[in-house]
Formats: C-alpha cells, structure tokens, sequence
C-alpha cells in the first residue's frame, strides 16, 4: 500500500551481486506483460551467453489503476503522484541509486521519478518521447519536419480513444467491462495501429495483456490515467537526469533530436529501423541491448 493505492509489482533480483537496480514502467493499453519476456536476459544475462556485467535488478510495477494494482481507490492518480509512489516503492526495497526506463505514459512516468527523486534516479531510458516541439528551430532537414508534422498532428487531432478517456473514462468503461469482445477490441486496435507489421507481438501475449484488463475490471480505472493527466499533455517535463532515447520507426510519434537535446541532458540516442510502440514485445533483442548499452554509462 502507497499513498492509499494497492501497488502490484515484480520484483526479479539478479543472481548476479552487482547487478544494477531498474524500474520498468509500462503504460496503456500496456501492463507488466510487456516486460516478461525480457526479464530472464536482463536479470542473468550469464545463463543467455551474455556477460554478466550487464545485469539488472528488475522491478516492474502494474500503475494503480492498471490491472493487480486496480481499481485505483480514488482520482488524482496522475504521472507526477504515480513517480512519487515509484519513488516510495524504491525505497521500500532498499535501492538508493537505480535508473528508470518507461514508454507510453511510462516515459513520462519516469522522467517525473527523476524529477522527485533526483538524488537516487541516476538515468533514465525511454522508448517514446513526445512533447509539444520547440518552434525556435530552423533549418529541419525533410526527416525533421515530417516528424514535427506528426507529433502536430497527434497533438491536434488525437484519436477516439484519448479523447474519449481523457473526457468521459467511466462511459466507456460500461461495455468494456460488459464484454470481453469490446475490450478485446478496444486494445488490439491500438496494437494494430502502433506496431511493426514485421514485427508482430505474440498472439498469446497481446492476450494476456488483454486478460489482465478484463479479469481485474479495470477498463475504467486505467482510462482515468488518461483523466486525471490531461492537463500536462504535451508539456515539457522536467529531467534532472542524463537521458538516453531509443527511437523505433512504427511508433505512433518519433522524437525530433535536437528539440530534445534543448530540455533534455541526452546522453545516449539510437535509431532503430524495426520496431514500434511495444519495442519490448516487438522486438525485445534490441531493446535489452539499448538499455544495456544506456545503463552502462552508470555501473
């Protein structure tokens, strides 16, 4: 129990003893699910021929709202107060020096626990990075300002489902708690939308991140992120720490570099030529491999 809300979490430790502490943040319509498959590289790399240098301490929290640790007990529950309770969960388990990696509401999720929690969050990773672009910058190459032009255009003109979550979240809730088709949909069409054709995720995981959804009731609760966030979407937020950017080709928006550099201390940036919005589902060898090669800067 944080700050009044059941926080459901995974805590994986590392065979290895210097291994190095990481919180893993997913965001919607996403869940821990995202992370399972990467959990056995990152925690024992030695068992998967790898070196074991490159270990981590994983702990991956469901978001109060989100499926074991829903139905959130009340509203409010917005980045900043979910960084504030990640903040209280690293401490719980000990760890005074960790990284945060996040996508989706993740990313803002963790560059908020930096925010926090400066004096402990030594870097944060991120595979999704999007905020309303700095319009001081001239001379965009054609790759700059179709980029800029499709984050306008998120901002502008978001689809149905975020405005429906971020206006009215209990209406929808109704029928996909009602129905186990509806809710079905209600995710898959994102994954279908915001993922690598080449790069399918695995029927029977986009299953189980849908099950968690609909065995837990928490259609509604997890909508309300959308709620209780959207009068920061788009805004800059703050990041005392250095940051790394992974960059896939089928997100939903791509990151202009030199917007990010001008409110971000970006340290490490890798451009990807597979991959989308659930890189660790998607393509999970490149991913482990980014956040090796980022969090290497801290051991």
């Amino acid at each position: 129990m944080i700050d009044g809300a059941n926080v459901h979490f995974l805590h994986v430790r590392s065979p290895e003893p210097n291994a190095f502490p990481l919180i893993l943040t997913h965001g919607w319509p996403g869940s821990i699910v995202e992370f399972l498959e990467i959990i056995g590289p990152l925690t024992d790399p030695r068992s998967y021929g790898e070196d074991p240098a490159h270990a981590f301490h994983l702990v991956i929290p469901s978001i109060p709202g989100f499926a074991f640790s829903g139905p959130a007990p009340g509203p409010g529950w917005n980045v900043n107060r979910i960084a504030l309770a990640w903040a209280e969960l690293m401490k719980r388990l000990g760890y005074s020096r960790y990284g945060a990696q996040g996508g989706d509401f993740g990313s803002a999720i963790s560059r908020n626990l930096a925010s926090v929690d400066p004096e402990h969050v030594c870097g944060v990773h991120l595979n999704y990075l999007h905020f309303k672009p700095n319009e001081d910058i001239s001379d965009l190459s054609d790759e700059e300002k179709r980029r800029l032009a499709k984050g306008k255009a998120y901002l502008a003109a978001p689809a149905g489902y975020m405005i429906l979550q971020s206006t009215k979240p209990q209406t929808v809730a109704y029928v996909l708690n009602d129905s186990p088709a509806a809710q079905l949909a209600w995710i898959v069409d994102r994954f279908l939308d915001w993922t690598d054709p080449a790069c399918p995720v695995p029927v029977d995981s986009m299953l189980t991140n849908v099950m968690l959804y609909w065995l837990t009731g928490t259609a509604g609760s997890s909508a309300r992120l959308y709620y209780d966030s959207a009068k920061f979407k788009g805004q800059p937020i703050p990041c005392p720490a250095p940051v790394g950017v992974a960059v896939f080709p089928h997100d939903l928006v791509q990151p202009v570099r030199r917007m990010a550099e001008a409110r971000y201390q970006i340290v490490h940036w890798t451009e990807f030529d597979r991959g989308g919005h659930f890189a660790a589902m998607e393509v999970p060898e490149l991913f482990i491999r980014d956040l090796r090669a980022f969090f290497s800067l801290f051991r």
